[in-house]
This record gives C-alpha cells, structure tokens and sequence, in this order.
C-alpha cells in the first residue's frame, strides 16, 4: 500500500509541476531575469504550495499518527550549520544555472531531451562525492 500511495502521491505531484510548465527549465530560468523577460509564475506556483502545506500540515498533524505509518518523521533538528548553508547553496546554484531541481526534473524525464538526465546524471554525482567527503569526514574525525 505504501509504494501505490507513493507512486499515486508522486503522479499527483508530476501532473502539477507538468501543468503549471515547471519542467520547461527556460521557464523558470526566466523566473530568476528580472532584467530580462521576468515571468513571475513560479512565485505563484510556489506561494500555492506553500498555502496547501500549511493547510494540509494543520489537519494532518492533529492525527495521532500518519495514515500509513505509526509515527510522524518530523526533524528535530533547528541549528543552522555549515552543511545545511552548503547544500542549500548548492541546490541554487544548480537551480539556477540549468533551470531543473531535483523535483521538477523527474516529470521533465519523459519529454525525451538529453537535459533533464544529464541533470539527473549530474545530481546522483553530487550525491556519490558528498557521500564521500562525508565518509571521509567520518574517518578523519574518528580514527580507528
């Protein structure tokens, strides 16, 4: 049940990052040229989202746990540290300079051009190197 709710929710999201033209990277790039052709629509794609999570997070909290688990995964954390600075600096970067984030990306897959997977190609690099340095990281800290 868990992977059909997962596969349904994720369709859900891909339908709405498709109609709201959020795949199409010169979109949002032109969302960033406020010198240029300035397209605010991304503000309004993103500003509906966040009134549907803050409703949804309302209602959904008050349950004594989530529908298809038995408890809520909330973060704890709070500190604003250098590896949350990093990977946020990250992510807009990449975000600006091609124009996908990791999201929007997936439903941008099946459009059949090479830009989305070398993103995708991209990302899981990112990921495979941060793993690393943070293994190494580990390691320096706590020697053997």
């Amino acid at each position: 049940m868990k992977i059909l709710s997962a596969f349904a929710f994720g369709l859900i999201f891909g339908l709405g990052i498709a109609v709201s033209g959020m795949i199409d990277p010169a979109k949002v790039l032109n969302f960033f040229d406020f010198a240029g052709m300035w397209d605010p629509s991304l503000a309004f794609v993103m500003g509906g989202a966040l009134v549907v999570t803050a409703i949804g997070y309302r209602f959904v909290l008050k349950a004594p746990h989530p529908a298809l688990a038995s408890s809520f995964s909330i973060p704890t954390r709070r500190d604003i540290d250098l590896r949350l600075v990093g990977g946020a600096a990250t992510f807009g970067i990449g975000w600006g300079l091609s124009g996908f984030c990791p999201g929007g990306v997936v439903p941008a897959l099946g459009l059949g051009r090479a830009e989305p997977w070398a993103f995708v190609a991209a990302v899981v690099a990112g990921m495979l190197v941060a793993n690393f340095v943070e293994s190494w990281r580990m390691r320096s800290a706590h020697p053997a």
